[in-house]
This record gives C-alpha cells, structure tokens and sequence, in this order.
C-alpha cells in the first residue's frame, strides 16, 4: 500500500510539473513573441534561425562596404568630370590664343591662367574622402602627388602611389575598385614613337625610349662635333663623325633615355620631339604653360606648331578621364544593383526567421487555456489525493 500512494503522490507531482512548465513557456511566448528563445524551445529551429542570422550580418556587412564603394567612386567621378571641364577650359584659352588676336602680354596671361589651373588640378589629383586619398591606389594613406618648385611655380609633378588600385570585397567572390592609382587614369600608357619635327635632322632611334610627354631636344656643334642634349643642356651627348642609328640621350634629372638616330643631323637648334601615348595631365600643362610664356624664345611659327601639339596632347588626355569617367558611371550602375540584390536576400533572411521565431498569439492563447484547465485538474485531483486517510480504506 505505502508504495502505491507513493507512486501517486509522484505521478502527481510530475504532472503538476509538466504543466507548470507548459504555462510558463506559453506565457513567456506569448510576452515576447517569440516562439523560440532558447535553443531547447525548438532546437531544429534555433539552428536555422542561427544559420540565417549569420548570413544576414554578413549580407550588412557587403552592403556596407557597397555604401562606401559607391560613395568613394561618386566622389572620385566627380572629382574627374572637374578635371574634364578644366581641361575644357585649357583648350578653350588655346584655340583663343590660336585665333591670332592675342599680342606677347596676352599669351603671358594666358600662361598664368594655365598655371592656376595646374595648381587646382594637383589639388583635385590629392583629393580625400574620409582620410583617404582616393587616386593614391593600395596606398591611400598619404597624397599620391608632390610637387617641385621653382620661384613658385610648379617645374614637376610626381606620382608617388601605388601602382595597383585597391579593391573591396562586396559580396562572396566580388571585388569592386574603390581606390584607383592616378598614375593609371591620368596618364596615357599606350606608347608610341617618338615624333621629331625635323628641325635639326635629328630622327628616331631604333631603340625603345622610356621618355614621356614632350622632350626639347638642343643640338650643338662645338666646333668638332655635334652634341645633343634632353635636359636643357645640364648634359650633353657626343655625337661622332657619321653618326649613330641608335644613340641613346639621358635626361640627368629623370634618368630617362631617348634614342635618337644622329645620322641625318645637319643643323643646330631645339626642337621638339613628342612621345605620343605617354602624356600625363599635369606636366602637359607645365610644358604648356612654358611654351606660353615662350621662355625658349621660338618664333611665332614655332609657338604654333606646338600649340597644335599640345592640342592633340590635350584631346588624348581628355578622351582618358572620358573613359575613366564611363568606365567608373558604369561600375557604380553594377554595385548600386548589387546592392539592392543583396537587400533583397537580407530581406528573405529576416522574413525566413520571423517565420520561424514568431509565436502565433492566437494558437498560444489557446493552449495556454488548455494547459490552465489541466493544470486546475491536477490540481483538483492531487488535492483530492492528498485528503486521503486509512479512514478511506475502513
């Protein structure tokens, strides 16, 4: 008898347990909503809504690094288009000089323009967007461009970034360029031979001249023999008697090499050799901003030719940023539908866990009258239990 009325009482107390845990975990879904808040609610549950939880803060964090992409490429595309429009403006002061009505004073003042808008095209190169430089490449730490100066003026622009840009991962096996290397959109780098206009006879070598942009090649004769110089005669190459197909001409400042072939050499002077394919925007504009200030002393037939150079320097180098510039317009079009893909799979995650974590209130309020009934029922019955004495058993 002592171990049947033992087994009740237990039997008894396990199933007022049960529903008190029942009315708990009911109650507590129903004032937090959630149907699952503990891994033990719904174990298969809680390992899909991990699952899914992971992959949505990974998807907030692509979307962020897309939001500074596009923002860091807006910024670099418009920085350009400023550069478009001054380059504009140069060509616009260049076919105003041409037109002939301008004396010795207004092509110096026309010089001075044209080294005010190199001034802002260094700072535009320079330009930062939340400490960052944007055309420094993978170095984004410090200005891609230095100067070097002489009474004032600008005698040499430098690229000293890297010469790879660096690119963002924004979505599983993507990455966006986000910091582009300056030496790479505002140089052209499709070089060509080198063009001498045959003023002194001097023509290409057969060699492969690293020289870029506009060289003033001077050509002496000392009495002896001719002497060819590329960096305005701090340096002077011998030429021997007969010439050489291939001589090679270093500039002493840059160390770079022109090959010239000095066999035809027949007159002294200083022409111009133009290495198309190699221009850069900055030192274009020194070599324009000199030929208008006609620190060389050519003759008005000499000024023309070579402003017709550089206008072709100048449509070569624009047409680069319009590239630059389609190419960049186009990438922000991708990234900004990448974003909005990625939203979309952000979206489904968080619809896919609220299916599973969200409790149905109205199911809830349901079982949590049934348990609440069965609960009194134990209730009563155990009760009912307890009152029993060995009087019942008479």
């Amino acid at each position: 008898m002592s171990g049947t009325l033992s087994n009740v009482y237990n039997n008894a107390g396990f199933a007022l347990s049960l529903h008190t845990d029942a009315l708990a975990r009911l109650q507590e879904q129903a004032s937090t909503g959630s149907r699952v808040n503990r891994p033990s609610d719904d174990p298969s549950a809680a390992y899909q809504i991990l699952g899914l939880s992971s992959q949505g803060n990974l998807l907030a964090n692509y979307m962020d690094n897309l939001s500074q992409v596009v923002d860091t490429l807006g910024i670099s595309s418009s920085t350009i288009s400023n550069m478009q429009s001054s380059l504009t403006q140069v060509k616009v002061l260049l076919t105003q000089v041409a037109s002939g009505v301008y004396d010795e004073q207004a092509r110096e003042r026309t010089s001075g323009q044209i080294n005010d808008i190199l001034e802002h095209m260094v700072l535009l190169a320079n330009t930062e967007h939340m400490n960052e430089y944007l055309f420094g490449g993978g170095d984004s730490t410090s200005a891609p461009y230095t100067v070097e100066r002489t009474d004032g003026k600008i005698t040499s622009v430098n690229y000293q970034g890297n010469s790879q840009g660096r690119n963002i991962e924004v979505a599983p096996g993507v990455q966006a360029p986000a910091f582009y290397a300056g030496d790479s959109i505002f140089r052209s780098d499709g070089r060509a031979e080198p063009i001498f206009s045959g003023l002194t006879g001097a023509a290409p070598g057969t060699g492969t001249s690293n020289v870029r942009g506009d060289v003033w090649l001077t050509v002496i004769h000392d009495g002896s023999n001719y002497k060819i110089s590329i960096d305005d005669g701090l340096t002077y190459t011998t030429v021997l008697a007969g010439g050489d197909a291939n001589q090679a001409v270093t500039d002493s400042i840059t160390r770079r090499i022109l090959y010239v072939d000095t066999t035809q050499i027949n007159s002294t002077g200083v022409e111009l050799v133009r290495v198309p394919g190699t221009y850069d925007i900055f030192n274009t504009l020194i070599s324009l901003r000199n030929i208008l200030a006609n620190e060389r002393g050519l003759s008005d037939e000499q000024l023309n030719e070579v402003r017709g150079e550089a206008q072709v320097a100048l449509d070569e180098l624009q047409n680069l940023l319009v590239q630059t510039s389609v190419t960049i317009g186009a990438k922000i079009g991708f990234l900004s539908d990448l974003k909005d893909s990625l939203a979309e799979q952000s979206h489904s995650a968080e619809d896919q866990i609220a299916r599973l974590e969200d409790a149905d209130i109205a199911q809830i309020a349901i079982d949590l009258s049934k348990r609440e009934l069965l609960y009194q029922m134990s209730l009563a019955a155990v009760g009912k239990i307890m009152s029993m004495s060995l009087l019942d058993f008479i």
